[in-house]
């Protein structure tokens, strides 16, 4: 887990990070860590970085949906959903946001989140939808992202994987998201030249757009 204490940037509102290739336990540790340290003055967070190899599973998740490890370790977290896989190759996105502060309903980020993505996908002219039965990011059948949350006292942590460049044979050991059968895709497959790093960018960039959007309003409202 690298050194929290450097931003990368600081945008109008937000300060984001780019960790690398960390350790989920660690990283969750820290999520958790913050959230409880933090305060109505504490300015939100998206944290960008990939994973190990790891099989989380969220707080309703039911054990018949790992189909087999193969060696990959599964860890019982405390996000909502299902089981998913994360892996190198896969941006994750974990939004450290004071949602009282934004005046966003879960429902609301959980539409705003998947409709950064479907903005950058759009950048580069491929259409993607969300699902209100199963949250995430879908082109056509298969899934391109997942996402989940965990909201303590109107602060949330955890957030969305975007699959970009990675092996997705791991998916075929679970029932991804407790879907029997459900296909997954990612950006390179899908004929999108750029990497982890540029789409990294791009997609806090559509984070934080949306995420500005809905405050001035609310602030134009108010």
């Amino acid at each position: 887990m690298q050194n929290l204490s450097t931003p990368v940037c600081t945008p109008q509102h937000f300060i984001v990070r780019t960790l690398g290739l960390s350790d989920y336990q660690a990283t969750w540790q820290a999520m958790k860590d913050f959230t409880d340290s933090r305060n109505e003055q504490t300015r939100d967070e998206i944290w960008l970085l990939q994973h190990p190899p790891v099989f989380t599973q969220g707080i309703a998740g039911k054990p018949e949906h790992l189909l087999h490890d193969h060696g990959i370790a599964v860890v019982k977290t405390d996000r909502g959903g299902q089981i998913t896989y994360h892996g190198p190759g896969q941006i994750i996105a974990y939004l450290l946001l004071d949602i009282r502060r934004l005046k966003l309903g879960v429902r609301e980020l959980v539409r705003l989140m998947e409709s950064a993505v479907i903005g950058l996908l759009q950048d580069y002219r491929i259409n993607a939808a969300g699902r209100v039965e199963a949250p995430g990011v879908y082109v056509g059948n298969a899934k391109i992202a997942s996402l989940g949350l965990k909201i303590r006292k109107n602060f949330c942590y955890h957030g969305i994987a975007l699959n970009v460049d990675m092996d997705l044979t791991p998916f075929s050991y679970i029932n991804p998201c407790g879907y029997q059968g459900l296909q997954v895709t990612q950006t390179k497959n899908l004929g999108i030249p750029d990497g982890t790093d540029i789409l990294s960018t791009k997609l806090a960039d559509q984070l934080q757009e949306k995420l500005l959007t809905k405050r001035l309003t609310e602030q134009h409202d108010h």
